[in-house]
């Protein structure tokens, strides 16, 4: 029996369910949320930065930037310093805590790459690279035709 589309779609949606619920579990262990992780890859990104850099970054209001931030200031992950330039504005900085999850976290997406792919023979591996771009190309387009 030849595998047709709504197999692929039923394939990838499991896909998504299990890998959402593996990361909200590890999100959970490190005492974070999606939004609050999204927050730290960002920053890792861009570095110290105001919230309203961060905001635009996350493409999130300036009210909740703040929210995701004091969450983060609570929990230890970064902290809230002066703004060298602009005394009006503060610089979202890790903490020593933040700077080691995120180098957790990017240790972890390499071994997850290598448990997923590591065995994977490498034409097979080119091919599902290449139909996930194909799937990824369609699920943009269908998206920026549906954006206001």
């Amino acid at each position: 029996m030849t595998a047709g589309p709504e197999d692929a779609l039923d394939k990838l949606l499991e896909l998504v369910v299990l890998l959402n619920a593996d990361m909200r579990r590890d999100f959970e262990r490190r005492g974070l949320t999606a939004a609050r992780t999204h927050a730290l890859w960002v920053l890792a990104e861009l570095g110290p930065s105001s919230q309203r850099a961060l905001a635009q970054a996350l493409g999130v209001t300036a009210r909740n930037v703040t929210g995701i931030v004091d969450g983060l200031v609570e929990t230890g992950f970064v902290t809230r310093e002066p703004h060298p330039g602009d005394r009006r504005a503060t610089l979202v900085t890790f903490t020593a805590k933040g700077s080691e999850t995120v180098a957790d976290l990017r240790k972890g997406q390499k071994v997850l790459a290598g448990q997923l792919f590591g065995d994977m023979p490498t034409g097979r591996f080119a091919e599902f690279v290449q139909g996930m771009d194909d799937v990824l190309t369609v699920i943009r387009r269908e998206l920026d035709a549906g954006a206001p």
